[in-house]
């Protein structure tokens, strides 16, 4: 049995945004019936902003597809298309607290399913036209050399088995898995061959600075997805890399305030500001 976390279980049972937009401005098909896993995304956008207005799914698969089909939802209302874009299966699992490796793919299908609205959105050919471009590696789940070289390098892929977890290439007959180890050996190759490029030298907030940056983060991207369960967070106050915050809504008092707090505003504030950022609970 898959050891599930309480936000997995939670979108599983109780999934946001189901169903389908009539006449959507954006529509991302991806997967097969046929494979296991399908995925239908439609969304409604603003056009003088790009704001994506509504999301919803139509998902056929396992309780990681469901939740982070309806995670994926909710994390792209509000945002514009740019914003959107930016959005890897690796944040999907992350907002859902984590997946089982073996159920990332859930994860990626998710990501393909926005990149395919937003290019369908922007007018540009479908990922099933661009299919006779590519060459079909997994017969079993239909996946082709450019879906593993993608999953390869957003997610540091060195495996067979790892390829298997994220895109459910090699986990039929097992005839590919040879095609699979080549296609691993040639891009490591070549990224070993790259010129490694200098990190810059990590910038120093002031502690205005710090908290201005803290602020939007709450603002933009945090705030709104609490809202979204009828809670909210403010910010009260900022000592170096320590931030304290206090929930109010329907996460005050809510058994799983302490994940959220750690899992998902602390990550967040860590991705958006600082990597050192610690989040402390204000409970008065």
């Amino acid at each position: 049995m898959w050891n599930y976390t309480e936000k997995v279980k939670e979108l599983f049972k109780n999934p946001r945004n189901v169903g389908e937009i009539k006449n959507p401005d954006a529509r991302g098909d991806v997967g097969s019936i046929i494979c296991g896993d399908a995925l239908k995304l439609t969304l409604r956008i603003d056009k003088s902003t790009e704001v994506i207005k509504d999301a919803k799914f139509k998902t056929f698969g396992c309780a990681s597809a469901i939740a982070s089909s309806s995670a994926l939802t909710e994390m792209i209302k509000g945002k514009t298309i740019k914003e959107a874009a930016k959005i890897t299966n690796k944040d999907i699992a992350k907002y859902l607290g984590g997946l089982p490796e073996e159920k990332m793919h859930c994860s990626v299908m998710g990501m393909e399913a926005l990149e395919a609205a937003i290019e369908n959105y922007r007018g540009r050919a479908t990922s099933k036209k661009e299919v006779g471009k590519e060459r079909i590696i997994c017969k079993c789940f239909n996946v082709t050399d450019k879906k593993i070289i993608s999953a390869v390098k957003e997610n540091n892929l060195k495996t067979v088995e790892g390829v298997t977890n994220y895109t459910k290439a090699g986990g039929g007959c097992g005839k590919c898995r040879p095609d699979i180890e080549n296609i691993l050996k040639e891009y490591w190759k070549k990224e070993a061959t790259k010129p490694k490029l200098q990190k810059k030298p990590k910038k120093i907030l002031t502690n205005l600075e710090k908290i201005s940056l803290i602020t939007k983060a709450i603002k933009r991207e945090i705030r709104p997805q609490l809202k979204a369960d009828g809670g909210d967070i403010e910010l009260i106050d900022v000592d170096r890399n320590n931030v304290y915050l206090k929930f109010s809504g329907t996460c005050l008092g809510c058994p799983s305030s302490s994940f959220t707090l750690k899992n998902f505003v602390e990550v967040r504030l860590k991705e958006l500001v600082d990597p050192e950022i610690k989040v402390f609970e204000v409970r008065k």
